[in-house]
């Protein structure tokens, strides 16, 4: 009786969580790890014994070479997109991305001073792109892609 008593308390603790996860995971969030309603609950129950307490907050991360490449391939995506006629905002959105990308670049101090430094040529283009300035938008995401290939070289 007792062993049956533990089951059910399991069960129900297991489908009370059930219930509240699935709808606390029906979003998806660009970078984070996604799962079917029924991984996820089973997921959230193993983390949650394990102790880890935040399970919306795990994300992906990336080799900081693998880093450096997928900042490389956005800032190439945003002149790209100023070639073909982007507006102002998508410009701005495109190099949003991208610099949002390079906060994933992680490495010793040579590493985050120099992202520190290509990423400020990428704000820079933004405000060119935000004030109607292209061209010069994208000569600093041209500059910015240039140092931000040198990152490997300090890796």
């Amino acid at each position: 009786m007792k062993a049956l008593k533990t089951i059910l308390l399991s069960l129900f603790i297991a489908a009370s969580i059930g219930v509240v996860s699935t709808s606390a995971l029906a979003k998806v969030d660009p970078g984070r790890i996604t799962f079917k309603p029924a991984e996820a609950i089973d997921m959230q129950v193993a983390l949650i014994s394990l102790g880890v307490p935040n399970f919306d907050k795990m994300k992906i991360t990336y080799k900081p070479a693998e880093a450096i490449d997928r900042v490389v391939a956005k800032i190439q995506a945003a002149i790209d997109g100023i070639n073909r006629g982007a507006s102002n905002e998508e410009a701005a959105a495109l190099i949003k991305q991208a610099s949002d990308a390079s906060k994933e670049i992680s490495g010793g101090d040579k590493v985050n001073n120099a992202r520190s430094k290509a990423t400020r040529k990428l704000k820079e283009a933004t405000k060119h792109a935000k004030e109607s300035a292209l061209q010069e938008a994208e000569q600093e995401l041209k500059d910015a892609k240039k140092d931000f290939e040198a990152l490997k070289k300090l890796l």
